[in-house]
């Protein structure tokens, strides 16, 4: 991994909680909030700046724009929702560039294992815990933040445990 343990350290008590939040709003909502988002980038402008050195702090807010440019693309082209394309822009700076691969299997990962536990979750005697969650209702669409705030917090504690 290109990102360091003591990066990954410094970010993931910070992003974790939001992660969490994510993963709740999308699932009872169907929406990732602007304050979850702003928080996000708040964690890395603030902690950005004493995890990371400064040249590659500043290089990773180039990675905030693409993913936000790429996001409304998305958004506009009805693939996926604006808190979600919102919420890759703001995870899109905690994210080593050199690893990207591993991000993107660990997205496939978590979205695979989100979709199915999210649907058996649907159809089970486990809804009735949450019986008033938008997403049960949501025919074809998909909480995007189940599998989206995980595949952040998974590659934060990968970092933790086997960063640079």
């Amino acid at each position: 991994m290109a990102l360091t343990a003591s990066a990954a350290a410094w970010f993931l008590p910070f992003v974790l909680p939001i992660c969490l939040y994510v993963m709740y709003t999308d699932l009872s909502r169907m929406k990732i909030t602007n304050a979850a988002n702003l928080a996000l980038v708040s964690v890395f402008v603030v902690i950005g700046l004493i995890a990371l050195p400064f040249p590659e702090y500043l290089w990773r807010f180039a990675a905030l724009g693409v993913m936000l440019v790429l996001g409304m693309l998305l958004n506009a082209g009805g693939v996926m929702g604006a808190g979600d394309s919102k919420f890759l822009a703001a995870a899109a700076p905690f994210v080593a560039v050199q690893d990207l691969p591993l991000v993107s299997f660990l997205l496939i990962a978590t979205l695979l294992a989100a979709v199915l536990t999210h649907r058996l979750a649907k159809h089970s005697p486990l809804r009735r815990m949450a019986p008033g969650w938008t997403s049960w209702e949501q025919g074809k669409k998909f909480p995007m933040g189940l599998a989206l705030g995980p595949t952040l917090a998974l590659y934060l504690g990968l970092g933790v445990i086997y960063g640079a």
